[in-house]
């Protein structure tokens, strides 16, 4: 055999070695991605369960006045979106809720916060957060146990609670209104049930 033949071969070697490598690199970033499923909005234990009908409460939108009902029979499913305007995810997650506004038909979305108006006016303003109505209530955080910011609260049109959670990125925020579509108390026990099935 020529010198010619010889490199030949060992290139076709090593041309079926790297494609038996590059097989065994996609079945195991196949079952990495099993394992490391999508993960929704952590939810917490407290306040109202999944299915429970949410407190009421009658508060006005800072700044317009406008009346704003959280809990009550609408026929809109509603996101209360708690922030604070000293919280870098929440302003990470502002482009995130216009956008949804846009995109979610059927949904409004309430920012509630806590504190004094002035300092949640000028925060309003250099955000350009107009769109939202926006509320102060200790009471209506209490009321669901927020203990950590940002967190999410869907409602249906009835007033129940749908889905709630901590957020900390446009997939987690999604993962409510997905989990109210899907009628799932959240994402992590719809992947569950498909492990169990």
């Amino acid at each position: 055999m020529d010198a010619f033949t010889i490199a030949l071969i060992l290139l076709w070697a090593v041309v079926i070695a790297l494609g038996i490598v590059v097989l065994a690199l996609a079945r195991q970033i196949g079952i990495l991605f099993e394992r490391v499923a999508p993960m929704g909005a952590l939810m917490t234990d407290s306040g109202p369960k999944i299915g429970e009908a949410s407190p009421k409460f009658a508060l006005q939108a800072l700044g317009s006045g406008k009346p704003v009902s959280v809990g009550a029979q609408t026929g809109r499913s509603l996101l209360i979106f708690f922030l604070s305007p000293t919280c870098p995810v929440c302003k990470k997650l502002l482009p995130v809720l216009k956008s949804a506004q846009k995109t979610e038909k059927g949904f409004d979305i309430v920012l509630a916060s806590d504190g004094d108006a002035p300092k949640h006016e000028a925060f309003i303003a250099s955000h350009k957060l107009d769109q939202f109505p926006y509320v102060l209530s200790s009471d209506l955080g209490m009321a669901y146990r927020v203990s950590r910011l940002p967190y999410g609260v869907v409602l249906d049109g009835e007033g129940t609670v749908r889905a709630k959670g901590l957020i900390n990125n446009r997939e987690q925020l999604e993962s409510l209104f997905n989990a109210k579509e899907m009628g799932v108390a959240s994402i992590q026990g719809f992947l569950d049930q498909v492990r169990e099935a």
